[in-house]
């Protein structure tokens, strides 16, 4: 781990710049460790703190999840570090200048998932029963399908908020029957033990870009190597289903605590896409599909428009408020 300063001696190193939590540095590792590979380089990983790290409260309070992107991004700027990467469901909508998202490897599982004390199911959580969770999308979507639930806004790192439920965490606080985080973090941690269930998608859409991570570096960049590395990391039908998600929220004008679903996969040579808006209580749902052929990210990119459309005309912004 360095400060982002360039080696003395040997070939230079991809200095990949990281948020410290214990997922960031997992994800990061993992990236790190694949682009080195294919780019016949050296890697260090350069630890940058950033403000979500620092402030507490809601996201909405703090100002979403951009919030754990901006530090990232000006050690880029600064040449601080030569890559770095995101959770891209964090990544705000329009791109940074003089930045770009050079690669967007395969995705993880989508879905979110619930970790309940006594191995309890969405279904069999008694009414009354506490669930955590940071995030207002979950927090309607759970409210929808099981009304009779206490919603409790949390905040904490992967670790925090499994301490937070009942017998899970010997130790910790275990004051809530459950919480719902992402799936594709759990797993990448190596927590697949705290999953009591794979929430499905019909009852609980993902955020855009849920379970994809993203690969930043400067545009004007020629590391020898490094960029052709990035571009064969790259998984096309990944970008191409996050590229539609991202549009939806783009053309919506919401920001990343939005209660905003998307997903987009693949059918033959279709691009199939579904997106929800909430209202924060749960109680107004507005749910629309729209398919288009998969040719490119441009292609990928209407299609999130025009479902953004469908649904501003089916009257979303009069159920969920969508500034960002």
């Amino acid at each position: 781990m360095r400060d982002g300063t360039r080696p003395s001696g040997g070939p230079a190193a991809i200095r990949v710049g990281t948020r410290g939590s214990a997922l960031a540095m997992t994800q990061t590792t993992t990236v790190a460790e694949r682009v080195a590979e294919l780019a016949e380089l050296p890697y260090e990983l350069v630890r940058i703190r950033t403000e979500g790290d620092v402030l507490r409260g809601s996201l909405s309070q703090i100002g979403g999840t951009g919030v754990f992107v901006a530090a990232l991004r000006d050690a880029l700027l600064e040449e601080r570090c030569d890559i770095a990467v995101h959770s891209l469901k964090d990544l705000p909508t329009l791109p940074a200048p003089g930045l770009t998202v050079a690669s967007v490897p395969e995705r993880e599982d989508v879905r979110d998932a619930l970790c309940a004390r006594d191995g309890l199911t969405l279904a069999t959580l008694p009414d009354g029963a506490r669930v955590g969770t940071g995030s207002p999308r979950r927090a309607a979507q759970l409210r929808a399908a099981r009304p009779g639930l206490d919603v409790v806004d949390i905040r904490g790192n992967v670790d925090t908020r499994l301490g937070r439920v009942a017998g899970l965490v010997i130790g910790a606080p275990g004051d809530l029957d459950a919480v719902v985080l992402a799936a594709a973090g759990l797993r990448r941690l190596g927590r697949d033990d705290a999953i009591t269930e794979l929430i499905d998608t019909d009852v609980m859409l993902p955020a855009p870009g849920q379970g994809a991570l993203a690969v930043e570096c400067r545009e004007a960049d020629t590391t020898p190597g490094m960029r052709e590395a990035l571009a064969a990391y790259d998984h096309a039908p990944t970008r191409l289903a996050v590229t539609a998600e991202r549009a939806v929220l783009l053309q919506l004008e919401a920001g990343c605590s939005a209660p905003i679903g998307a997903l987009a996969h693949l059918r033959g040579d279709q691009l199939a896409l579904e997106a929800v808006v909430c209202s924060l209580d749960g109680r107004s749902i507005l749910r629309l599909t729209r398919s288009a052929p998969a040719t490119d990210a441009t292609a990928a990119a209407r299609l999130g428009l025009g479902l953004a459309e469908d649904l501003l005309a089916a009257g979303a912004a009069d159920i969920a408020p969508l500034s960002s």
